[in-house]
């Protein structure tokens, strides 16, 4: 019955002994120090390592006017999290909402609409479509086509590595790098399955295994720099920059006019980097009896005809990069926008398409569409809410004054000569961006320093922001750098060794050609004016 108790058995006449009571004294404590090992953790002390910087700050730095002084401590706050991950990163982008208001720097209001804006709405509706391409296999039958183009007979393993190459960066012109990673790897690895397992493969047979992994990994990067919604980092860079005083829009036809050739040599410079290191002599003859034409051809049936609501998606995307690319071509050539007087923006066409996907039938089940909202769980807020963060940093930095606080901190830069800086904001952004896991919490971190280093030497903001923030895309080297190295080490044909072999002098390349580029092709596109782009050369 309940309230009773049992006697406890006696043992040889004796009292037994209270085991319950031990047992229960040791699983308290045991309990404590479980307790004790779950709080007194290096996860934990991350999390602690935010709010103490930003309390250091307060109490010790001071800094005019005031609200410069809370800005920089919500903001060390901010990049202590992302950069060591105490919280997950969309939690933590989530902190402004609430540490703004709290010290004062801004309105909630005023806060939560950095989270919302044209850029933001840009990457959901271009990422509904990617989600579209996907359910629909759009990027393997295009992979498989393009691949063909370059595949001849005799099989010629770089012209092969060459349309891999060029599939990848186009997919990823017009998708995120995740993925389109994991999209392209599946496409990769059924290439490879036709080769013989990795025991039984000759040494020509390894190498080109790993080029073509290699490829995946780095040709999708490169592809991302091309155009601005390739990568969550342009997106960034262009949402900061107009928020600056002298920030213009940065519509997407401009920064495709320099990101595509700037993208474009780089692949060039990796595809020669790939065919020195992995396609040794010998390697054509030893792949022709697994790969082919005829191989290609199979997988291209297997995929059936074409279907309408392939045909549809394909047309819906030639729709949306056309209406991107006419909207506002250049300032003495006024593209449709005009009639609507510039209220329409490139996040509008790219939602307005978006939700075409919702209407259009599938022609595969009666009342089915080509999307349904169901298909669109995998959305990036994750990337969503890092923008919002970003942008009301950047806001923040302006609006407290502690833009002007930084400038005269780095007035010891006006002595640096010019035709070196470009170079070295990018050696140094590209060394940065390999320890921070996100590219785009590293651009987050650097565009508003780079901005105030460019007004403090007198040049142009966008000589630096421009090159500095592409190259935090070159996180070449190591598999944490970024989720398609992670992916490339995963398959188990590369190593870290790999990466370095190939990833050093690739980001050497890349930051040659932003180098020459941003002085040249740059300041024409981004209508920089001569007695900036002066500065720059001499």
């Amino acid at each position: 019955m309940i309230g009773e108790q049992t006697p406890l058995p006696a043992s040889d006449g004796h009292g037994a002994p209270l085991l319950p009571v031990q047992e229960a004294t040791e699983g308290t404590q045991s309990t404590v120090s479980f307790t004790m090992k779950s709080i007194l953790t290096l996860q934990n002390f991350y999390v602690l390592l935010g709010p103490f910087f930003t309390l250091v700050i307060c109490l010790f730095v001071k800094l005019e006017p005031p609200n410069s002084q809370k800005m920089l401590g919500v903001a060390a706050w901010v990049f202590t999290w992302w950069i060591t991950q105490a919280v997950p990163l969309p939690v933590t982008s989530l902190c402004p909402l609430f540490l703004f208001p709290i010290f004062g720097i801004a309105s909630a209001d005023s806060v939560a609409h950095s989270y919302m804006n044209d850029l933001v709405t840009l990457i959901l509706g271009s990422f509904i479509l990617a989600l579209a391409v996907e359910r629909y296999n759009v990027h393997r039958r295009l992979a498989l086509n393009v691949t063909l183009l370059f595949c001849t007979d005799p099989l010629n393993p770089a012209l092969l590595l060459l349309g891999l190459c060029a599939t990848i960066f186009l997919v990823s012109m017009w998708m995120l790098n995740v993925p389109t990673a994991v999209m392209m790897m599946s496409v990769a690895m059924g290439m490879l399955q036709r080769l013989p397992p990795m025991e039984e493969q000759s040494e020509e047979m390894r190498k080109f295994c790993k080029a073509v992994i290699l490829t995946v990994v780095y040709a999708t990067p490169i592809g991302g720099m091309s155009t601005l919604t390739g990568t969550g980092v342009n997106l960034i860079i262009s949402g900061m920059w107009n928020l600056f005083p002298e920030g213009k829009a940065i519509s997407f036809n401009t920064w495709f006019f320099f990101g595509f050739p700037a993208a474009l040599l780089i692949l060039i410079c990796f595809w020669c980097i790939i065919c020195l290191l992995y396609l040794p002599k010998g390697t054509s003859r030893t792949l022709s009896s697994y790969l082919g034409k005829v191989h290609l051809r199979r997988d291209l049936q297997d995929l059936g005809p074409t279907t309408f609501a392939e045909k549809m998606v394909m047309s819906i995307s030639g729709l949306l990069i056309i209406l991107w690319m006419t909207r506002r071509i250049t300032d003495d050539i006024p593209g449709w926008g005009v009639l609507f007087h510039g209220l329409v923006g490139d996040g509008c066409v790219s939602v307005m398409v978006a939700v075409l996907l919702f209407i259009i039938p599938n022609m595969k089940r009666e009342g089915e569409k080509l999307m349904s909202w169901n298909d669109c769980k995998k959305l990036p807020w994750n990337l969503v809410l890092l923008l919002g963060a970003g942008f009301a940093i950047a806001d923040g930095v302006q609006s407290s004054g502690l833009a002007d606080v930084l400038s005269g901190i780095l007035n010891c830069l006006q002595d640096i000569p010019h035709t070196v800086i470009v170079p070295a904001v990018c050696v140094i952004c590209s060394i940065i961006t390999e320890f921070i896991s996100s590219n785009a919490a590293t651009v987050t971190l650097l565009v508003p320093l780079l901005y105030q280093i460019a007004i403090t030497m007198h040049v142009h903001p966008l000589m630096l922001i421009i090159p500095g923030g592409i190259a935090t895309e070159f996180a070449f080297w190591l598999p944490t750098s970024t989720p398609s190295n992670a992916l490339g080490i995963a398959s188990g044909h590369i190593e870290i060794k790999d990466m370095l072999k190939v990833g050093v002098p690739l980001k050497v390349a890349g930051i040659v050609v932003l180098s020459l580029l941003m002085p040249s092709l740059g300041t024409i596109v981004f209508e920089i004016n001569n007695d900036t782009q002066q500065l720059i050369f001499f």
